[in-house]
Formats: structure tokens, C-alpha cells, sequence
């Protein structure tokens, strides 16, 4: 056997290895990657799954292949519900305090640095936050989910995305804003989403299956299936995508 065909045979079992690890069955593995850099991945991956087992009491849900990164915390665990191969990055901070608690489904990825704080005072908990399986967000996310967000199946999210699903009342000029209360929609996003790096959701927003939010833009209304949608506020650039 030639070195060729040596690489090519371990190459495929390795792959079959890494589908298996990460629950993913549509996984291909490069032919240009090196094997140093599988074994530093690999090396990583054995020390998440070793953080996960550790994370795992106090957890809900079935909770198998859970990986956890470096200096990752989970605050009222006893809330959070985590499905089988999540994968949770370094520095993540998970505060899960709310009527609802936190949902994380099969195959859910949180990017390093991000942050899910459910309730932001202890007078007035929040609802909490539900994402669909096969969902990912990329490193510096922001989930603010006092009124509430739903994230639905194969969402795909960019670096520094945020979700702020509340607003503060400020009509009466009299009155101190931070004591006129707050409002509470929620935020709810559907199946098959692309969401670009920098996209901001304010609370009410509702973005239908299938749509597309361009870099930057920042979403406070409902929107149809299918969109394309850019801008500050977000608009409809055009309903080009076929249904699905």
C-alpha cells in the first residue's frame, strides 16, 4: 500500500471516528488537514467531553457526549435542560434563573464568550430560552432572555449576535426610566435562519423559517418566510428564496 492510500485509509476511519464523537453523520473530513492538528483538536475534544461529565449532575435531560470548555459557568443548573452532543465553548456563562429555565437541544453549539442571562433582576424572574437541535452560535453571542426567545432546528448564527427581549417604558418624562417598568414580547426565531455577525434582535421581533438577516442589522418586527432581510431598522430586501 502505497502512502497515498495509507493516508486515504486512516483518513476515512478517523472521519468515521470524528462523525461519531460530534453526532454528526453529513461530516466530511478534509484531505488538506493535518494529522497535527486533528490530534490537538482531538486532544481538546476528550478534555470537553471530561468537563461535561463534571457539568453533567444537577443537569436535566439525557445530557450524552456533553462538552464543556475552559472556565464555563452554569448558574440553577436544576433549570437547564441539555439534549444529547452540545457542545458549550470556553468562557461561557450560563445563568439559567427563570420561570422557564434554559433548553438546549440535540446537537447545539454556544460559541466561546457568550453569555444567556435569563432573568435580569431578582424581583421580576424572566421567562428563559428554548433552541432547537442542530442549531449554532458562533464566539461572542449575548442572549438577553427576560421576556423570553425560542430559537428553532438548523439555525446558523455569526460571531456577536444579540438578543434583547425586553424594553424599558419611558413615555412619562417625570418619571425616572429605570423605575417605569419594562415590557415583555419575546423574541422568536424559526427553522433553517442564517443570521450574520452583528445581528442585533430587539424583544417582539418574530423571524419566520427559511429567512436570511444580513450583517449588522438590527430586527424588531415580525417577518415572512423566506426573507432576505438587511438594514437598521431590518427590511425586506426581497422574497427571492423559494419555499421550502
Amino acid at each position: 500500500m502505497s502512502f497515498i492510500e495509507k493516508r486515504g485509509y486512516y483518513d476515512m476511519n478517523v472521519e468515521k471516528i470524528i462523525k461519531k464523537v460530534i453526532g454528526k453523520s453529513e461530516f466530511e473530513l478534509s484531505t488538506e488537514v493535518p494529522w497535527t492538528y486533528i490530534i490537538h483538536r482531538g486532544v481538546i475534544h476528550i478534555f470537553g467531553l471530561f468537563n461535561g461529565v463534571l457539568k453533567k449532575p444537577g443537569l436535566k435531560g439525557s445530557r450524552k457526549r456533553l462538552f464543556v470548555g475552559r472556565k464555563v459557568r452554569i448558574l440553577s443548573k436544576s433549570q437547564m435542560t441539555i439534549g444529547n452532543n452540545v457542545r458549550i465553548g470556553d468562557y461561557v456563562t450560563i445563568d439559567a434563573l427563570s420561570e422557564d429555565g434554559v433548553t438546549l437541544e440535540d446537537k447545539v453549539k454556544i460559541g466561546e464568550s457568550s453569555k444567556m442571562i435569563c432573568s435580569g433582576t431578582l424581583s421580576n424572574l424572566g421567562k428563559g430560552i428554548i433552541i432547537g437541535r442542530n442549531t449554532s452560535f458562533a464566539e461572542n453571542t449575548f442572549f438577553g432572555a427576560a421576556g423570553g426567545i425560542e430559537i428553532g432546528r438548523d439555525v446558523i448564527s455569526g460571531q456577536n449576535v444579540r438578543f434583547h427581549a425586553e424594553n424599558h417604558n419611558f413615555k412619562d418624562s417625570e418619571i425616572l426610566i429605570r423605575l417605569q417598568g419594562v415590557t415583555r414580547k419575546g423574541i422568536k426565531i424559526g427553522n433553517n435562519v442564517w443570521i450574520g455577525s452583528g445581528v442585533v434582535f430587539l424583544d417582539g421581533c418574530d423571524i419566520a423559517d427559511g429567512c436570511v438577516i444580513a450583517a449588522n442589522s438590527v430586527v424588531n418586527k415580525k417577518f415572512p418566510k423566506n426573507s432576505i432581510i438587511a438594514g437598521c431598522p431590518g427590511r425586506i430586501l426581497r422574497r427571492e428564496r423559494s419555499e421550502v
